[in-house]
């Protein structure tokens, strides 16, 4: 949150499985769409919000299987916990004001009555949240005994039913919904509410953020029935509220463009980025930059040389590369290292993408440009955290040129003496 200067253009609050990532899709291609829109055009000025049911440690397994990008705020746990960054600072104050008639002892006193509740694995369970498996045809009247039981106990608590298997019990300050409207009040009284909010769900549990004051929101076309059944009977109707035509993050692309929230093409699904290198910012430049890179080592462009002039003409001749080993080499040696490799990943998995873009400027027409850039090959994953000087060309000041470019390893994804990474 520490690139904006003032209120965001546009706040995504999006839950994680079958909305922003889509199981049934191996290539991740939807969630690599909306990863380079979001790094192209709005990463800078923009706030991005995962709120997910999974708790912490089933949360962080998730990024190391799917090329998620790093969110902004992260809202866990049913809406139980909220963290900030990349670092996942938890908010001490939301965990405070979850205290009020909670007692996570009588809940599980009170659980072990009923036979039909089976716990769900240690790392669900979390110290304002319990969780279960429950049989969808049991469902209904086993919450309604446990609601009655609890109530007697004297706490205030939330049950919710979700994927036709689970359910959690809250406090009632608690869940998506009560989250994201005490993140909005903090923005707020800081004077930085966001401008537009797109709230995006697909099941049951993403139902509250619907009803937050003010919001857009998509259910993805793959939504759960118990959602659609939600809609139906509270806001059918509503002009703020679609049901998506496309599936998890294409769902949430066309609802930036229904709702016009901002620009919608992903630089994923423009074909040509030689012949469409204007670049608004210093970011864009990066995100096509790298999407050429993939392609060129996929074989998805042809083999030309007015491709291998547009290498040469964004990589300067006399600036210097310090390689994630530590070796420090002639910049234009990647244009030769690149040309070379054209169709080596022809046929195997290979994507690339970037993540946690930040652009600052030091000098007239001169960017620092900060990122994580990630690469897929087969099953191997590795990341570098990379900086590159660009500078925006005097006959055309809407594209740049390369200058200098320093990478190092993320601590777990690269070694220290592997000399088969490129850029």
């Amino acid at each position: 949150m520490d690139q904006l200067n003032g209120s965001a253009n546009l706040m995504i609050v999006s839950d994680l499985d079958f909305t922003m990532v889509d199981h049934d899709d191996p290539e991740n291609l939807a969630l690599l769409r909306f990863n380079a829109l979001w790094e192209a055009y709005y990463r800078h000025n923009s706030l991005l919000v995962f709120s997910t049911g999974r708790s912490p440690t089933i949360y962080c397994e998730l990024r190391k299987q799917k090329p998620l990008l790093t969110p902004d705020i992260t809202i866990m746990s049913v809406g139980t916990e909220i963290t900030y960054g990349e670092s996942m600072v938890p908010d001490d104050r939301w965990e405070h004001y979850l205290n009020h008639k909670w007692n996570r002892d009588i809940v599980l006193e009170e659980t072990a009555r009923l036979p039909e509740l089976v716990l769900q694995s240690e790392t669900e369970q979390r110290p304002h949240k319990v969780s279960f498996y429950l049989d969808k045809t049991k469902a209904s009247k086993v919450m309604q005994t446990l609601s009655r039981c609890l109530e007697k106990r004297g706490l205030d608590v939330k049950i919710i039913y979700s994927n036709g298997i689970a359910l959690d019990i809250l406090p009632q300050a608690a869940g998506k919904g009560q989250a994201l409207e005490f993140l909005l009040g903090k923005l707020k009284a800081d004077g930085s509410r966001p401008l537009n909010t797109l709230v995006c769900g697909d099941s049951g549990n993403d139902a509250e953020l619907f009803t937050v004051p003010g919001v857009y929101g998509v259910m993805v076309s793959n939504a759960q029935e118990e959602l659609l059944q939600w809609y139906a009977e509270n806001a059918a109707g509503s002009p703020k509220i679609i049901h998506a035509t496309e599936r998890c993050a294409d769902g949430i692309i066309q609802a930036i463009s229904k709702f016009s929230l901002g620009p919608n093409v992903s630089p994923r699904d423009i074909r040509d980025s030689m012949y469409n290198r204007k670049s608004l910012r210093p970011c864009h430049e990066v995100v096509m930059f790298y999407l050429f890179y993939e392609r060129w080592r996929r074989a998805e462009v042809e083999n030309s040389e007015e491709y291998v002039q547009y290498l040469k003409s964004i990589i300067h001749s006399t600036g210097n590369f310090v390689h994630p080993s530590g070796v420090d080499q002639p910049i234009h040696q990647l244009t030769d290292t690149i040309v070379n490799l054209f169709g080596d990943k022809q046929g195997v998995e290979f994507r690339v993408w970037v993540d946690r873009i930040s652009t600052s400027m030091v000098s007239s027409g001169s960017w620092l440009v900060k990122f994580d850039k990630w690469e897929l090959s087969g099953n191997e994953l590795r990341c570098c955290s990379t900086k590159v000087l660009v500078n925006s060309k005097i006959d055309a000041e809407d594209q740049f040129t390369w200058m200098h470019i320093h990478q190092t390893w993320v601590d777990g994804f690269g070694e220290k003496d592997d000399m088969s990474w490129v850029i």
